[in-house]
């Protein structure tokens, strides 16, 4: 729907040059939003799917496993639209530890994701509002390391930034003047919190405004995609539609790339909220239920596998024990799944060749010490769409 611009233009200097950097407006827009008929079904549906997602502890028999790889794959999905090439393999060989086979920089940008948004939910299981400290806070822990960790981490831009092109002058988006980024976010944040009538819509409709008006901003140097993308997860837990953070559309927004930047232009450029919020119901509606699809995925391959450890001749007490440790860490060294499940190296090493030789687990270093195994089965459905761009 075209209306008009959703801000005003100032001038900002960067670098040698003076360009026209964009001011959004605060939300919510000065218009009702229309959310009837097909948009409003497309509503239910995604709230219906988010419903289900969020039953999904009643289907898992220990949902914290699937939280722990899901979180990850994420992290790697969400990393890649930043031009990372990490794969959800590289990050828990990271985090055993060992060399991942792809630059330290990029698996070490993924590993900073995942302890960014292990952090925010942290602090809002303490009762800790989500606002313009945490993401700040969220914000020093994505760029702790490696690239970025130059550029200010935790705090909000000093400087002028831009989106696309080379330079300022010929940028796809320049984003407002740094002088007006502090009460841009101040705004942004009233929105998040507002009870009053015109601030009172679905957590699902402001997740998705909030989340156009916190790229639009662009307020730290680096990092913004990731931790805009994170503020969706954010804002559905503590709006109460989550009990835990399992809905991330970063595979859905890489997937859709050049359709959702074309989006977010014309929210700023036309008005047009409405046809980017029929984009972003969609996308939860569809990576919801996809979210569901893989937990029974899961569910029904460890069934299996477990099935067939079971009618295994001999002891396979030991080999369930281990299979139980790969599904919590569906790639870990000997001596770490020894450990986790209790059992003495050499047990777990002929448990670890029995699953093997059923084709249940694959050896990946090919060293005769310090080996390294992975439940390929697992970590194929979590790597579905997860290939490097």
């Amino acid at each position: 729907m075209r209306r008009e611009a959703t801000g005003r233009y100032a001038s900002s200097v960067a670098g040698s040059e003076t360009v026209r950097a964009f001011v959004p407006h605060p939300l919510p827009p000065t218009f009702a939003l229309e959310l009837t008929g097909e948009r409003q079904a497309l509503l239910e549906r995604a709230t219906l799917a988010l419903g289900r997602l969020d039953s999904i502890a009643l289907l898992l028999p220990d949902p914290q496993l699937f939280l722990y790889a899901y979180v990850r794959r994420e992290a790697v999905l969400s990393s890649q639209i930043e031009g990372t090439q990490s794969s959800l393999s590289d990050l828990l060989l990271f985090e055993l530890n060992e060399l991942p086979g792809v630059p330290f920089d990029d698996v070490v940008e993924v590993s900073d994701y995942v302890a960014a948004l292990e952090h925010g939910m942290a602090r809002l299981r303490e009762g800790f509002p989500l606002c313009n400290r945490l993401l700040r806070e969220m914000h020093a822990q994505l760029m702790a390391r490696g690239r970025g960790s130059d550029k200010d981490p935790g705090e909000f831009r000093r400087s002028q930034n831009w989106i696309g092109g080379t330079r300022p002058g010929n940028a796809r988006f320049v984003p407002p003047p740094p002088n007006e980024v502090e009460a841009c976010m101040a705004a942004l944040e009233a929105f998040i919190h507002d009870e009053a009538p015109a601030g009172r819509l679905p957590v699902l409709i402001k997740a998705a405004l909030a989340h156009v008006q916190f790229e639009t901003i662009h307020p730290f140097l680096d990092g913004n995609g990731r931790l805009g993308r994170l503020l969706i997860a954010m804002m559905l837990h503590e709006g109460g539609v989550l009990r835990q953070p399992l809905l991330y559309l970063s595979l859905y927004l890489k997937q859709h790339r050049t359709i959702y930047y074309e989006l977010l232009d014309r929210v700023r450029v036309e008005g047009d909220w409405e046809a980017w919020v029929d984009f972003f119901l969609e996308g939860v509606e569809q990576t919801a239920e996809s979210a569901v699809q893989t937990a029974r995925r899961l569910v029904e391959l460890f069934r299996q596998d477990t099935q067939r450890v079971q009618e295994m001749r001999g002891r396979n007490a030991s080999v369930l024990r281990v299979l139980d440790t790969l599904r919590q860490r569906p790639l870990c060294s000997l001596r770490q799944i020894g450990a986790t499940a209790g059992i003495s190296f050499p047990t777990a090493s002929k448990a670890m060749v029995a699953l093997v030789e059923m084709g249940i687990a694959r050896e990946l270093t090919g060293q005769r010490r310090n080996r390294v195994f992975v439940y390929d089965a697992y970590l194929n459905v979590l790597n579905e769409g997860g290939e490097a761009l």
